[in-house]
């Protein structure tokens, strides 16, 4: 036996092909093409959306935002309004079928951007799935960084 073969997968990260950093990666291609359909069939069934994690004024219970018409919702009350989307992450940590980003993610809306500096993680299912995206940051500070285009 090689030792690359008996070295746990924990211990030897494919980190193009780890499944969220796969499906991670299928839903912000599908971002930056403005591709409603592409974003919700890269979701699972019961796929969960919180972005920001907590009630906001996207999900005022903070419940997130769970199964196709709710994503469906939530795309085009968030992501269908603005104009572009810049994920800017700095770091990448991958623990199993889940990945975090640790970075910002900057809007352009309106002829403005506002930055959300924050963890954004994405768990893939078993069948490669997108079943949470979840996305941690403030709505209060990410509304002081609103400025001009």
């Amino acid at each position: 036996m090689s030792d690359e073969a008996s070295t746990p997968a924990y211990l030897n990260i494919d980190r193009e092909n780890a499944p969220g950093v796969v499906v991670g990666r299928k839903s912000r291609e599908a971002v930056a093409a403005r591709d409603k359909q592409a974003w919700l069939d890269n979701f699972a069934d019961d796929g969960i959306v919180e972005d920001p994690v907590g009630p906001s004024m996207f999900d005022e219970q903070g419940v997130g935002h769970r199964g196709r018409q709710a994503l469906s919702e939530f795309w085009d009350k968030t992501i269908g309004t603005t104009e572009k989307l810049d994920f800017v992450f700095d770091d990448e940590i991958i623990c199993g079928n889940e990945v975090a980003y640790v970075g910002k993610i900057v809007t352009h809306i309106a002829g403005h951007i506002s930055e959300a500096h924050g963890v954004f993680t994405y768990r893939a299912d078993a069948n490669g799935k997108l079943s949470a995206l979840r996305a941690f940051w403030e709505v209060e500070k990410t509304m002081q960084t609103l400025r001009p285009a």
